[in-house]
């Protein structure tokens, strides 16, 4: 869903193909989930590998929103936007964000009852946490840029140089001090994720608002099925410091050389991910690898690495952009399609009867919402270009 941030800037195949991706994978996840019953779950494996893929789309859609926001960050910049106007611009883009997330849950709400709980206007769901992930990450980028876009560089020879010499420099020390703030976030919301979740939690504050650090929501501990900032958010710094790194001097003249060296983080990731979950060493009272452990959470960020240089390659040397591409399409429009594939499956107007399909029955519902949120996409972006062609 990171195509929210993301309007005007110039599309990159890879994002929207891994963005598609997501989408791809969290259709067959709530579908197999909604509509197969209980006892087909017991007897069909397909639902353990459903499952699985179903790990995969909220951190890819949160950490392709990081990247998508650098990419953003760096496009004003490059204009000579000052940081606090880029600031104003991408906080404000968050907040609106968040507001639709607010919107979703009413809508989810009003559409439910009288058998949703008024407690449920208050979860804590992935667009919530992407709005208020962009807000954090708006603040950090106006950390991180000087506060003015040029800066005076002596030189005695080369004046025609100058020019380009002062806007280069902030930009570059911006992006750099960029990457490392991320990581820095990334890290820092990792390891306070165990003690907020166990020994730390902030019981004082209302229910709605721990949700938000923990996902308590109003259950006596956290729940992993909810999206608060610890640990989520730091998918979000972690995305944005690939963005950023992808802007780098080193990878604009090594592209292909720059994604092969994020597969290489992510495979040294999810090796000392592994290792560090064997250690004996414990940093915490409450250790949860599943869950709340930063080690788990290194092994997912090495995942996305990996998957990004796969889909990278994919498109720059595979079929990907050969002809028309769903995935890429699904990918320009992934806010939309998760907005409304979530009633046809789970909700009042669910197109199958829940939790009494076979396996092969909620295939064939799954191919539908496929083939339907397609054309729903294909329909606002045309829609999108004529709009374009009627202003003219």
């Amino acid at each position: 869903m990171a195509d929210q941030i993301q309007p005007t800037a110039k599309r990159l195949a890879y994002i929207d193909w891994m963005r598609g991706l997501a989408c791809v994978l969290m259709f067959q996840t709530h579908c197999y989930d909604s509509w197969m019953s209980p006892e087909a779950k017991k007897s069909s494996p397909l639902i353990g590998w459903s499952r699985l893929g179903g790990t995969l789309p909220a951190p890819l859609f949160i950490f392709l929103a990081g990247v998508s926001f650098a990419l953003v960050t760096e496009k004003l910049r490059e204009k000579g936007i000052e940081r606090s106007a880029i600031a104003k611009q991408t906080i404000l883009r968050g907040a609106e964000i968040f507001g639709l997330g607010l919107l979703f849950r009413a809508q989810e709400f009003a559409l439910g009852y009288p058998w949703s709980p008024w407690t449920d206007l208050l979860r804590v769901d992935v667009l919530n946490i992407l709005g208020l992930s962009m807000m954090l990450m708006g603040v950090l980028c106006w950390l991180t840029a000087r506060r003015k876009l040029t800066v005076e560089v002596a030189s005695t020879g080369a004046q025609h140089a100058a020019p380009l010499q002062r806007q280069e420099l902030p930009i570059r020390d911006a992006r750099n001090f960029g990457i490392v703030g991320g990581i820095f976030a990334a890290v820092i919301v990792a390891m306070a994720t165990p003690p907020l979740w166990t020994t730390h939690r902030p019981k004082f504050l209302p229910w709605p608002i721990e949700s938000y650090i923990n996902g308590v929501h109003i259950f006596n501990e956290p729940q992993p099925w909810l999206f608060p900032l610890f640990p989520w958010s730091a998918f979000a710094f972690a995305g944005l410091a690939v963005g950023f790194f992808l802007f780098s001097d080193f990878a604009r003249r090594r592209e292909g050389s720059a994604f092969a060296a994020l597969a290489g983080a992510g495979i040294v990731a999810c090796y000392l991910s592994v290792l560090f979950d064997s250690s004996r060493v414990r940093l915490y009272a409450v250790y949860d690898y599943w869950h709340s452990g930063p080690n788990f959470l290194l092994l997912r960020c090495g995942i996305l690495l990996i998957i990004l240089f796969l889909v990278y390659a994919w498109c720059r040397w595979g079929l990907a952009q050969k002809g028309f591409s769903p995935i890429i399409q699904l990918g320009n429009t992934s806010l939309l399609v998760y907005w409304v594939h979530i009633e046809f499956v789970y909700g009042r107007f669910s197109i199958l009867p829940k939790a009494r399909c076979s396996g092969l029955k909620a295939t064939a519902g799954l191919i539908i919402i496929f083939l339907a949120m397609l054309g729903l996409s294909l329909g606002r972006t045309t829609w999108k270009k004529w709009r374009v062609r009627a202003s003219r």
